[in-house]
């Protein structure tokens, strides 16, 4: 603590002072709560040996008890309680859904995008599942959908955004830095930025328009990754309910295409 400057010092502070309790707390929690910035606060954590905060909220994570004892004898019952946590951790974080996902902020993402001359979609690593299944969903009711394959075309992407664009950015963290940058990106060439995250306040809600907010904020790792996903493919799913709605006749077209496709490759 010494060699840290006063800032980064009650940033520490907070830092000891959460414990497991920080993968509660996005980077901008901590700020708030040491009375500094954002950047202060990766500066901090870099100064204390880690990547950023990400890699300390993961260290809590694996600190934090599971609840759960490691399976010796698949008859001995902690199958039985993975699946039932697993399915409790799930519905949790449907049924706080309302509490997050704000009906205005779900109109306005579905407003914009319907609107949109291209819609950008960004997301990574456990996310990247949830930005393929949004790319399709979006594709199938007749809107201009771009998925880059990896970050660095994503945020090229950005760059070259069309005029009146829409930037769907995925993260349950808010931080992951190459979708936050891709986000920025977007924002600095004029696009809507919409976002899709677990945290009401992170450097992603901080580029966005607007923000669906969903699952909950402990979730880092093991069961609450998969509330975490399943939360966010609600919010997707609700928000292509809107936009089949606002597009009609166009929509309707549209799925009606899908369905010969996907008729052609089945059985």
């Amino acid at each position: 603590m010494p060699q840290l400057r006063e800032a980064e010092a009650r940033v520490a502070q907070v830092l000891l002072d959460q414990g497991v309790e920080l993968v509660h707390l996005s980077v901008n929690d901590v700020a708030a709560l040491a009375g500094t910035a954002q950047s202060t606060v990766v500066r901090a954590c870099q100064r204390l040996g880690f990547h950023g905060y990400q890699e300390v909220k993961i260290d809590a994570a694996r600190d934090r008890p599971s609840g759960l004892e490691p399976v010796s004898d698949p008859g001995d019952g902690v199958v039985g309680d993975a699946l039932t946590q697993t399915i409790r951790a799930a519905m949790e974080a449907l049924a706080g859904l309302p509490a997050t996902l704000a009906v205005d902020e779900l109109r306005t993402a579905a407003e914009r995008i319907d609107a949109a001359s291209r819609i950008l979609i960004a997301g990574t690593g456990l996310s990247g599942a949830t930005a393929v299944d949004a790319a399709y969903r979006l594709r199938a009711l007749g809107l201009p959908v771009d998925l880059p394959p990896d970050p660095l075309t994503a945020q090229l992407a950005a760059d070259l955004l069309p005029e009146h664009a829409v930037c769907l950015a995925i993260s349950h963290s808010g931080a992951t830095r190459s979708t936050v940058d891709t986000a920025r990106r977007a924002r600095d060439r004029g696009a809507t930025v919409v976002a899709v995250t677990s945290y009401a306040r992170s450097p992603l809600t901080e580029v966005s328009a607007c923000a669906l907010v969903a699952g909950g904020q402990d979730l880092v790792f093991g069961l609450e990754a998969v509330a975490s996903r399943l939360a966010h493919f609600t919010a997707i799913d609700a928000l292509t309910l809107a936009l089949r709605a606002l597009r009609g006749p166009t929509a309707d077209h549209a799925l009606s295409v899908s369905a010969e496709v996907t008729a052609a490759h089945s059985y």
